[in-house]
Formats: C-alpha cells, structure tokens, sequence
C-alpha cells in the first residue's frame, strides 16, 4: 500500500504541473478534468478502501482543511496594498452584508422548503456561505508584482481570502444547535463572545504578528544573487503558512483568518521584493497539486456513496442558490457602491463554492451529530459540481468579453 501511495503521488505531482498548461487554450478548466478523471476511474477501474466521508470525516477534514490555508497564503500575496480602505471596499460589502444574508437565506430555505432540521439548515448555509478560495483563481487578481486595477477581481480574491474564515463561527453556531439545541437562549451568548468575538479577533492578531515576524526575518537575511536562497524562500512559503495556522489554532481562534492576514501583512511589509513571486509560485504549485488530490476524494464520494445519498430536487435547490441567492444578495450588498452595474453582476455571480464547504461539513460532522447528514453532504456536493462546471466554464470568456484588463489565468 505504501508503494501504491507512493506511486499516485508521483502521478499528482505530474497531473498538478501538466494539466494546467495543456488546458489553458481550452474553455474546460483544470478542477473539471480532474473531478471527470476520478469519477472515471473510481467507478469502474479502483475499489477505494475509504469509508463514507460524512460518517467518517477524519481524513477528508484533514486534506481539505491543508487544501484551503494553502489557497489562502496565496491569495494574501495577490494584493496590493491590502491595509487600504480602497482595497476593500468592495468585499467589506460582500463580506458584511452579502455573506449574512446568504447564510441567513439559504437557512431559512434549507429549512422551510427543503425540510432539513434547524440545525442541519443552519450548517448547510454556514458552509455554502463562503467563496471558495482553492477554485476561484480563476476570477482573482494577479501575482503579487503585476499591476492590476481590476476592481472586479480584487473584490473577488479579498471576498475569497476571509469569507473562509468568517464562515466558522457560523459552522460553530450549527454545532452548538445540534449538540445543545436550537433556541438561541441556550448557547448565543457564549457563542458571540468566544466564537465570534474572541476567535475572530485572536485569529487576526495571530496573523499581523507571525506576517510581520516572518517578513522581518526573510526579508532582513535574502541575498537577492543567492540561488540557494531562492529556493529556501520557496520552501518558507510551508512557514508562511504553517506558522500562523497553527499559532491561531494553539490559541483556540481561527486559523483561516490567520493565515490569510499573515499573508497580507508579509506582503505589505515588502511589496516589491523578488522573493514575493518565489513565495506566491511555491504556493500555487501546492495549490495545483492540493487540487488534484482534492478532486480524487470528491471524485470517490461520488463514484462510491454519492447516489445513494442523493435526491432529485437536489439539482433545481442548488441552481436557485447559485443563481439566486447568492446573486441576489451580492447585489444588494454592492448597492450603493461606485462600481458599473456590469461590474456587480460579475462579482454578484462568481461567488464559486468549492473545497472549503466540504471542509466545514466535514468539520461539523467531525464535532457533532447532524440529522440528515449524509443528505446535507450530497446536496453541498450538487452545488459544487454545478458550480465547478457553471463558473469554471464561464469565468474566463466571460472576464475577457466584460472585464478589459483580465489577464488570462490558466490555474483554474
């Protein structure tokens, strides 16, 4: 079994760097040729040995837990400026109006029309909330020493890099639902003041502070001719990450949110120094490959388990969340902004769900016992599928024709 693991590495490692490339003259995106290859292959080549993911969340929690603070180290390094009011003055829209009133429009329908119980409503919005950071890059901003004055796609990449984060304390007010009951009475006070209050603001110093002591310490020893260092300085992309992730985690907050800062706060310290690309390369190429195996595991649940749990009205409630609801509320929360309306449109719509609403399943399921799990898994699965191939396939064409200075990307 060692040599079989082994051996598929080596071939994810090779997928990860090649597919990208072949692909990128082609409408079909990465994340697609990888879910369509192990669904493939899972289903009538490989018996898999893996238990079902939501009765045994361990792993799949573990992998895509390591697949998103990867994606976020790397979008932290895409922006410019990232202690500007400019900066975020679209996503501090989506972040506090669109985000709550998705959460609260998708429960409110999980629950009413869709006959989930409270709480397991409640997770599957929490979860659905956020933008997925790991598939999204094909609607983000550049790397971090390219100019881009594409509000359209800042937005989206500063939306994706904290949206992650914010999404736990509402997984966290899920849990609590499930495990002491779902009358606010019984668990809000506590969960406003740890979960959102202590954890929200414990995860961002973590963050300032690691970003700031790894910046002074790689930036006060790089030799800019020195190869060796440059390799070095790719390697330290693991401790840009690692670090602060971990940091948060030791002090009971969130490590999403800490990574994501430490990110932003390295780049602010030195936005122009070489070794941003070596670190911001070192951590795509982690990404591509995360991908891969990301999509493995989905593309098993699918090939294994997936029919089973799966129900047909499945498909129509996650194209009116992705069509919908999430659009609906971006708009109303980029209303009032100075950006063109094509522009809200645009950011309304690319809200890609993905890996990290797998994760905040898979954490949920991991801390607590939900009704209907196994349907609420299937259902998320739905709307990721759809939105792989909905967003994926429309994200470039669509940039290039309404977004001018879109760079073509062909990491998604």
């Amino acid at each position: 079994m060692y040599d079989v693991i082994l051996f598929y590495l080596g071939i994810v490692i090779i997928v990860a760097t090649v597919f990208p490339r072949i692909l990128s003259g082609y409408l079909i995106t990465a994340p697609i040729a990888y879910l369509l290859i192990a669904v493939f292959a899972f289903s009538f080549f490989i018996q898999s040995p893996l238990p079902h993911f939501g009765e045994e969340p361990y792993l799949g929690k573990r992998m895509t837990e390591l697949g998103v603070i990867i994606s976020l180290t790397a979008a932290g390094l895409k922006i410019n400026n990232p202690f500007s009011w400019n900066t975020w003055k679209y996503a501090a829209r989506l972040l506090i109006i669109t985000m709550p009133i998705t959460i609260a429009l998708i429960a409110l329908f999980a629950w009413k029309y869709l006959g989930f119980a409270p709480a397991t409503a409640m997770l599957i919005a929490a979860v659905i909330a956020p933008t997925d950071p790991v598939l999204a890059s094909e609607t983000q901003t550049t790397p971090p020493l390219i100019d881009d004055s594409s509000n359209t796609r800042l937005a989206l990449t500063a939306e994706a890099g904290l949206n992650d984060g914010l999404a736990f304390p509402f997984t966290n007010m899920a849990i609590a639902m499930a495990l002491i009951g779902a009358h606010p009475s019984l668990w809000f006070s506590d969960w406003l003041m740890t979960d959102f209050f202590y954890k929200i603001i414990t995860g961002t110093l973590a963050g300032l502070v690691s970003g700031w002591l790894l910046a002074k310490i790689i930036y006060s020893t790089s030799q800019p001719k020195s190869h060796h260092l440059s390799i070095s300085i790719g390697l330290l992309a693991l401790g840009l990450t690692f670090f602060p992730y971990g940091l948060a985690e030791l002090l009971h907050s969130y490590g999403f949110i800490a990574v994501f800062v430490a990110a932003c706060m390295f780049k602010h310290q030195e936005s122009t120094h070489e070794y941003l690309n070596i670190l911001h390369d070192f951590s795509e190429e982690m990404e591509r490959t995360m991908v891969v195996l990301l999509f493995t595991l989905l593309g098993i649940y699918i090939s294994k388990d997936y029919l089973s749990d799966f129900q047909w009205y499945m498909i129509p409630a996650s194209m009116i969340i992705l069509m919908i609801i999430r659009p609906a509320a971006g708009i109303i929360g980029l209303t009032g902004s100075d950006l063109p309306k094509h522009k809200k449109y645009i950011i309304s719509f690319y809200g890609i769900r993905g890996i990290g609403s797998i994760y905040y399943l898979l954490y949920a399921f991991y801390h607590a016992g939900f009704q209907q799990g196994n349907e609420a898994l299937a259902l998320v699965t739905t709307l990721i599928v759809l939105s792989v191939f909905i967003h994926g396939l429309s994200a470039r064409p669509v940039l290039k024709r309404w977004i001018p200075d879109h760079k073509e990307n062909s990491r998604m």
